[in-house]
């Protein structure tokens, strides 16, 4: 049993991740809570950022009324702020916003607003601070991310294979690529604690193929392993076909369907976990009230295949899968950075 009290220890995980985000003493700070926030994170930002000598504000918002045909999870794309104007003002003016909101401001409509002016915004996952205190960033991943973002940014085309039956080709040549590898020092940018990801955003008609999801392979919208095999069929970006028995295809095939929008069964972003401090177990370790997942997007050498919400291709839809897959071999235009499940090279 996991409880939730102010930890010395945790206190000094956050006030690391903060210093290697550049806060210094008398920076302007403020920490972005919402009504359902997970608490100890928001008194543990601002008590960090405290030890760190920043002038700390904090800005707390009633969490949305929930508008969605059914329960939404992860999408990093909180609505808490909901353009309020004064809300956006202060927190662009401040050097750093310690994200604590519910979904996380990484998608969120008012993200150009807030960085825009140079303030810099970290988003803590909604996970246990155990999880943080764990995955506390290394900074030796942030080369290695920026290795592997450098090659995807190059790359014309990403193959993805596995013994399973995957078989996607996706076409990055216009696809925007991003990295995480857990905080940022950089003005008018967003990071995520845990991190360590490369990951790109494809343009519109940009993937075709096969996606097989395994045994042991996760559904993060549902925090859950697969016990039976699925077969996903994408054209043109749009999975048109869910095969498989079992329990995990039927909850699938639901969620797809309840949000009676096209654009949810549509590709969102493709990408491969750099964390090798990340684990793909841990997931049996937590209640499903105590963790967000972020750790099984980042863990090392892992496939993640998301649908939802892909601003490059014009689409919006709050329906949102995280699909973290082992054993994948991905490829950059025939050059292999992921190898069966196993990072490659300079990337390992």
């Amino acid at each position: 049993m996991l409880v939730e009290r102010i930890e010395a220890k945790w206190i000094d995980a956050f006030e690391q991740v903060f210093a290697l985000c550049g806060v210094e003493e008398g920076d302007e700070c403020a920490v972005l809570a919402e009504s359902q926030s997970r608490a100890i994170n928001v008194e543990l930002s601002e008590l960090a950022l405290q030890r760190l000598g920043a002038r700390v504000f904090r800005v707390t918002l009633p969490t949305p009324k929930q508008t969605a045909p059914v329960a939404i999870r992860s999408t990093g794309a909180s609505d808490a702020i909901g353009g309020l104007g004064p809300v956006i003002s202060a927190l662009s003016q401040s050097t750093l916003i310690a994200d604590c909101t519910v979904e996380g401001l990484l998608h969120a409509p008012e993200l150009p607003q807030l960085l825009g002016d140079g303030a810099r915004a970290l988003m803590v996952s909604n996970e246990h601070p155990e999880i943080l205190e764990r995955l506390t960033p290394d900074p030796d991943l942030e080369a290695k991310v920026k290795a592997g973002t450098k090659m995807l940014r190059a790359a014309s085309t990403m193959r993805v294979t596995s013994a399973a039956g995957t078989d996607l080709t996706i076409d990055v040549e216009e696809a925007p690529a991003g990295s995480s590898w857990g905080y940022t020092a950089r003005p008018g940018t967003i990071a995520h604690w845990p991190g360590g990801l490369c990951l790109c955003f494809p343009a519109e008609g940009s993937v075709n193929g096969t996606l097989v999801l395994n045994t042991g392979d996760v559904n993060l919208t549902f925090k859950r392993y697969v016990d039976a095999p699925i077969t996903c069929t994408i054209e043109d970006d749009f999975i048109v076909d869910i095969a498989g028995s079992g329990v995990d295809a039927d909850l699938m095939r639901s969620y797809f369907a309840a949000w009676g929008d096209r654009e949810a069964y549509a590709v969102s972003h493709v990408g491969w976990g750099m964390n090798n401090a990340a684990r793909w177990d841990s997931l049996t370790m937590y209640d499903k009230t105590q963790t967000n997942g972020t750790e099984l997007r980042a863990f090392g050498g892992n496939f993640l295949y998301s649908t939802g919400a892909n601003e490059v291709a014009g689409r919006h839809t709050l329906g949102h899968f995280d699909l973290p897959m082992a054993g994948c071999t991905v490829e950059l235009d025939g050059t292999a950075v992921v190898e069966a499940g196993v990072l490659q090279g300079d990337l390992a």
